[in-house]
């Protein structure tokens, strides 16, 4: 077992995270690279990975998703993530299962059974066959006019139900959206894998981009058991090493070179700037190594479980961020948790420049303000 640092950790995080002086060349290496990126914010989790990706830009990511190369769905908690097509299957078989029993409660208050969910699932068969799409609103139409009401969240919920278990996906973009299309069709080839075979697949890909990290990290990110993700350890042992870091065992995929990785690695640039709800910071139970307990209301105000666009020096989330959209260009106001050197602050500017090339804006970077210790006044997320 290698003994580690807690510095270690956010140094190695860096490089799984693609964060680091490496580069990876096209939205599918990102997101093969990290598996699952959360992208409920579609423009944030777009960024995410135009960032692990410098040179790319918003449309090169448009073509991806509009090829297939690149899915986005809610593989796990109930959530919409970025993830590569072929690895959706086995993910829905191992996390759909829990996530759809618990919601039997919310479908008795929309007065949803099963009759009503497989009259959908048909319907939606029925109009998407051959290759046919439809927007949101047109299927909720579709689902009215076959008699399914779709008011007071009902429709919502059954698209989540029938993305859920593999009915469908989103496909390519139409406007500044996205239409529904079947699984089956949108991804043709899925990757087959035994369930304890794939419980091992998840947990060395979560490790791939996000190690070093504990078990508990995985089974949160996941929303898996605890007893799977220990059974995913044991089938993966071969291909993970151990960390010592604070008496904590911490796990990284074995193909990680720790002893070259731990004192050299370098972020990319002297400021990150990362979109709401990125994979670095959201990607794990225990964020300690990444942002002191006091910061993280800062982050997360309310708790409500909205992520804010974060500033990241040296491994650590030093700020948040926001995007004013003022004609057709951006405004960018900047909040550090603390005061901010020249480097620092030229850093976060040359950063928001590779954001604004990345969305084909120019942009403006308004001064640095020290918030304090006043959470209240946290900007509102990109």
């Amino acid at each position: 077992m290698t003994t580690a640092s807690r510095k270690d950790v956010a140094r190695i995080r860096l490089h799984a995270q693609a964060l680091a002086e490496h580069e990876l060349h096209s939205p599918v290496a990102v997101v093969e690279r990290m598996l699952a990126m959360q992208a409920q914010d579609f423009l944030a989790g777009k960024w995410a990975i135009g960032i692990r990706s410098p040179g790319l830009s918003a449309a090169d990511v448009d073509a991806a998703i509009n090829s297939g190369a690149i899915v986005r769905s809610w593989p796990m908690r109930g959530t919409l993530h970025f993830v590569p097509p072929a690895d959706l299957g086995w993910m829905l078989q191992l996390t759909a299962p829990r996530l759809l029993a618990g919601t039997k409660t919310r479908q008795a208050q929309l007065d949803l059974d099963q009759s009503v969910i497989e009259k959908a699932r048909a319907v939606a068969v029925d109009a998407l066959t051959g290759g046919r799409e439809l927007s949101r609103a047109g299927f909720l139409q579709a689902l009215e006019d076959r008699g399914i009401g779709t008011t007071n969240q009902r429709g919502y919920h059954l698209i989540w139900h029938l993305a859920q278990s593999g009915t469908l996906c989103w496909g390519r973009i139409d406007g500044k959206t996205q239409v529904l299309v079947l699984l089956d069709e949108w991804v043709p080839r899925h990757r087959r894998l035994e369930r304890e075979e794939a419980l091992g697949e998840f947990l060395v890909r979560y490790l791939r981009g996000h190690g070093p990290a504990t078990v508990k990290d995985f089974a949160w990110w996941s929303q898996l058991t605890l007893a799977d993700a220990r059974i995913g350890l044991a089938v993966a042992r071969d291909r993970i090493t151990e960390m010592n870091v604070d008496g904590q065992t911490l796990y990284l995929d074995s193909a990680t070179d720790v002893g070259e990785l731990g004192s050299r690695v370098r972020q990319r640039s002297p400021v990150l700037t990362l979109g709401g709800f990125d994979e670095y910071l959201l990607g794990y139970q225990d964020r300690s190594f990444s942002i002191d307990a006091g910061d993280l209301v800062r982050v997360i105000p309310g708790k409500n479980g909205i992520f804010l666009p974060i500033m990241v020096s040296n491994g650590r989330v030093v700020g948040t961020w926001r995007r004013l959209v003022k004609g057709r260009g951006i405004t960018v106001e900047s909040q550090p948790f603390g005061a901010f050197s020249e480097r620092r602050a030229a850093g976060f500017a040359r950063s928001i420049g590779h954001y604004a090339t990345f969305l084909g804006m120019p942009a403006t970077v308004n001064r640095l303000v020290d918030i304090g210790s006043d959470p209240t006044r946290a900007a509102a997320p990109a």
